[in-house]
């Protein structure tokens, strides 16, 4: 029962922008993937390696979290 209410939880995530540190914390925590967009354009996706003030790193890229936009990809 758990485990269909936490998969229920994830699915009703997706698009949904990461827009907090306890968000993108949480994504790095449960590895989910996010997609990247700037300026409206996808510019990447993964999962969240490390998280700073002012970057997100995704695989081997970072991304500044002033310009970019981050949304759960599942």
């Amino acid at each position: 029962m758990a485990q269909l209410k936490r998969s229920q939880g994830r699915s009703s995530r997706f698009m949904r922008p990461l827009t907090s540190d306890i968000h993108f914390y949480t994504a790095q925590m449960d590895r989910s993937p996010v997609v990247v967009f700037a300026a409206g354009e996808l510019v990447g996706s993964g999962r969240i390696a490390e998280i700073t003030e002012n970057s997100v790193k995704i695989g081997d890229e970072r991304y500044l979290r002033a310009v970019c936009t981050f949304k759960y990809a599942a």
